[in-house]
C-alpha cells in the first residue's frame, strides 16, 4: 500500500458492468486509488480513464502486472473467460475481485482454484447481494437467533426472485468508444454436456447463481438439491442441518419493479429481506423482524433504519477491507465453486442430464 495507507488498484475491463457497477464506486471511496486500468478497447479505455482520473492505461493486463506494483485488482470481464485470465492474475499475489459466477464450467473453476492454491493471491467473487446493507443485517440477526434460540429452531428459507428491471437506470453515465468490443476466445464447454445443456447451464448460472450462492449464504450452512419443479420455477434444497428451502424462479415478470425476496422462518418468528434491484443507486435492502414470544406476551415487528448505501458501493468497501486482511461477507472461490455444483445438479434434475 502507498505510504499514506491508501490501496493501489488494478482494473481489467472497463466495460458496462466495469464501469457502472464498480469503478465509480471505488473513484470516491478515499482509501483506495485507482491507478491502472487494462482494456482491450483503446479508444473506450483512454474516455473512462480520463473521466475517473485513472493515471496509467494498459492494452492487457499483462502489461499492467509488469508495470504496476498492485495492492488489489478487480477484473470485471465475462465469467465464461475466467478459467483463461483470473489464474494469470493471481502471478500478482494480491486478492483479486471478479464478477459472478466463478466460471463457466466446473472443470473451469477447478483449474481457478488449483491456480489459486499456488499463488499466494486470494479470489473474492462479486455476488452483491451478499454486500447489501440489508443483507449484512439479516444476516447478523439470523446468527444471533440461532445463538440464542429466542426463536426457537429455524424452520425454513424461502427465496423469491421474479425477472423485472434489474438495471434500475444505471447505465445513462456509460462511456462508449469507437472501438468495437474484442473479439475473445472462451473456455472450452462443459465436457460432460452437450450444446443445449451447456447454453442451459450458462443461462442459469448467469441469472439464478445469485440466489444459489444467497440460499447458502442465509442457511449459514451448506445444502443440497432435493427437487427440480418441472416447470423450471421452484428448486428445492435441504441444508445440512436438515432446515429445507425453496427458491422460486420468476413465477412472474414485472416490467419496472423489481421484487427479490427472502424469508428466513423459525417457530417464533422470522427474518424477511427485500433487496432492490441489483444496480438501485443509494437504496439498501429492507429488513423486517418478527419476534411472536407466545405466552401472552406482545409480539413485536422492528424494521432497522439502514444507511443509504446500495450493495455495489458496499460491495467495494468491502472488498478494500479484504485487501486489508480483515473479515468480510465476500464469497471466497471455493464456496463459488460449490454454487456450480449446485447448478450442475439442479439442471441434472430438472432437465434429466446425464450424471
Amino acid at each position: 500500500m502507498a505510504g499514506n495507507g491508501t490501496i493501489r488498484l488494478g482494473f481489467v475491463g472497463v466495460g458496462s458492468m466495469g464501469q457502472c457497477a464498480h469503478l465509480k464506486h471505488y473513484a470516491v471511496l478515499p482509501d483506495c486509488e485507482v491507478v491502472a486500468v487494462a482494456e482491450l478497447r483503446e479508444d473506450t479505455a483512454r474516455r473512462v480513464a480520463a473521466r475517473y482520473r485513472v493515471p496509467s492505461v494498459y492494452r492487457d493486463h499483462r502489461e499492467m502486472l509488469e508495470k504496476e506494483d498492485l495492492d488489489g485488482i478487480v477484473a470485471v470481464q465475462q465469467f465464461r473467460n475466467h478459467g483463461t485470465l483470473v489464474p494469470e492474475l493471481f502471478r500478482a499475489g494480491v486478492p483479486v475481485l471478479t464478477e459472478k459466477p466463478l466460471a463457466g464450467s466446473i472443470e473451469a473453476g477447478e483449474k481457478i482454484l488449483q491456480a489459486l492454491k499456488t499463488s499466494g493471491a486470494r479470489h473474492l467473487v462479486g455476488y452483491n447481494k451478499r454486500s447489501d446493507p440489508g443483507t449484512m443485517r439479516a444476516v447478523e440477526e439470523i446468527a444471533r437467533l440461532k445463538k440464542s434460540g429466542e426463536l426457537g429452531a429455524m424452520t425454513y428459507v424461502r427465496i423469491l426472485m421474479p425477472a423485472g428491471d434489474w438495471q434500475a437506470g444505471a447505465f445513462t453515465d456509460l462511456i462508449r468508444g469507437d472501438d468495437p468490443p474484442p473479439e475473445l476466445e472462451s473456455d472450452p464447454e462443459p465436457s460432460d454436456m452437450d450444446q443445449k445443456s451447456a447454453n442451459d447451464y450458462f443461462k442459469f448460472v448467469n441469472y439464478y447463481i445469485h440466489q444459489v450462492n444467497l440460499m447458502r449464504h442465509l442457511l449459514g450452512e451448506p445444502y443440497r438439491v432435493s427437487y427440480a419443479d418441472p416447470s423450471g420455477i421452484v428448486m428445492s434444497v435441504l441444508g445440512d442441518g436438515g432446515v429445507p428451502g425453496t427458491i422460486e424462479m420468476s413465477p412472474y415478470r414485472t416490467t419496472i419493479a423489481w421484487q427479490e425476496s427472502a424469508l428466513v422462518a423459525f417457530e417464533n418468528g422470522y427474518v424477511r429481506l427485500e433487496l432492490p434491484a441489483p444496480m438501485a443507486s443509494n437504496r439498501p435492502g429492507r429488513v423486517e423482524i418478527l419476534r411472536d414470544p407466545g405466552d401472552g406476551r406482545e409480539p413485536e415487528t422492528v424494521v432497522p433504519q439502514l444507511p443509504w448505501r446500495d450493495s455495489m458501493r458496499q460491495q467495494a468497501m468491502n472488498f478494500l477491507q479484504a485487501v486489508r486482511g480483515e473479515p468480510t461477507p465476500l464469497c471466497e472461490a471455493d464456496e463459488a465453486l460449490e454454487d456450480l455444483r449446485i447448478a450442475r445438479e439442479y439442471l441434472r434434475l430438472w432437465k434429466g442430464m446425464q450424471e
